[in-house]
């Protein structure tokens, strides 16, 4: 076990802890100040996101390649980091119509944590190698670690646990050269530098997170053929809303009308791809559905383009 005054050292290094300079009179400025400071800071995010995209795209393709093979991805995060997580996780079924765990997340503190702080769960490194455990771990499945600090014990344990069964391991978080790099495979850190409130990881730290998440999901399932140009064609109509953005997005991807999208569509049984091969081909439900059949679920061999 570390020394405190090891511990110190490591905290010490860990760039998201250090204290901001233009912030150092935070509590004297004004509410234009601060916000504008706080705007200021912000727009260093995107540029640390950006000069991760390598590894962020090697990630993705190690979850396309891991799916692809019967596996899952897994988020695991603690705090604010497990929130962003589990919010990504949660979009992920109802946007793109994948299986419920396909794309899943643990937050260290069980559900209780997503809405209010748990004392002590970052540090349940059993119960991370407990709940890991639960979901038998394969070599196709990808674990996502999410901490901006890079030391979060949960998280740690995770992904040691992650390793020992044959996954691949990714890291997300904030700082480099971290305990939690020498455990991922891929290591993606968008190192967004101090913040403006000391130590408060939900603001750039969190943003950076919430960005590459976005990434990690979004561009797995455009790869997986969840996505048609750029619209949701698998989205869950689960509400009116909904219900009425597939006849948008049906009408949009096919050229035709709103009436026609919602004729084809009921003439599908409400399957988005049977409806839009319907649409661009001109042929009834049972032949779309043959198309699709032969095409292997491709829709844009089904399509003929």
């Amino acid at each position: 076990m570390p020394k405190p005054s090891e511990l110190s050292k490591r905290k010490e290094r860990r760039i998201t802890e250090h204290r901001n300079p233009a912030s150092k009179n935070l509590d004297r400025m004004t509410v234009r100040e601060i916000v504008e400071l706080i705007n200021r800071e912000d727009h260093k995010v995107a540029m640390a996101v950006g000069r991760e995209i390598p590894a962020i795209a090697r990630a993705v393709d190690a979850i396309v390649a891991g799916i692809r093979k019967g596996g899952r991805l897994i988020y695991v995060g603690a705090g604010s980091s497990g929130r962003m997580a589990v919010l990504d996780a949660a979009e992920c079924q109802p946007t793109f119509g994948t299986p419920p765990k396909l794309v899943q997340a643990l937050i260290a503190g069980g559900g209780r944590a997503i809405t209010e702080a748990v004392e002590g769960a970052e540090d349940g490194v059993r119960n991370a190698k407990r709940e890991l455990r639960k979901r038998n771990l394969t070599p196709h499945d990808v674990v996502v670690g999410v901490t901006a600090s890079g030391t979060t014990p949960y998280v740690l344990a995770a992904l040691q646990f992650a390793l020992e069964r044959g996954a691949t391991t990714v890291a997300l978080t904030c700082n480099r050269g971290t305990p939690l790099a020498r455990l991922a495979k891929i290591v993606i850190a968008a190192e967004v530098g101090p913040e403006v409130l000391t130590g408060s990881t939900r603001m750039k730290a969190g943003t950076a997170q919430k960005m590459v998440l976005n990434m990690l999901s979004t561009a797995t399932m455009a790869r997986l053929g969840h996505v048609y140009e750029n619209l949701m064609i698998d989205v869950v109509q689960t509400n009116e809303k909904v219900a009425k953005r597939a006849l948008r997005i049906l009408a949009e991807a096919s050229g035709k009308s709103v009436s026609a999208a919602e004729h084809a569509l009921r003439a599908a049984g409400h399957d988005m791809r049977v409806a839009l091969v319907m649409l661009k081909r001109a042929v009834a439900a049972r032949e779309a559905r043959a198309r699709l059949k032969a095409a292997g679920g491709d829709l844009r061999q089904a399509l003929e383009e």
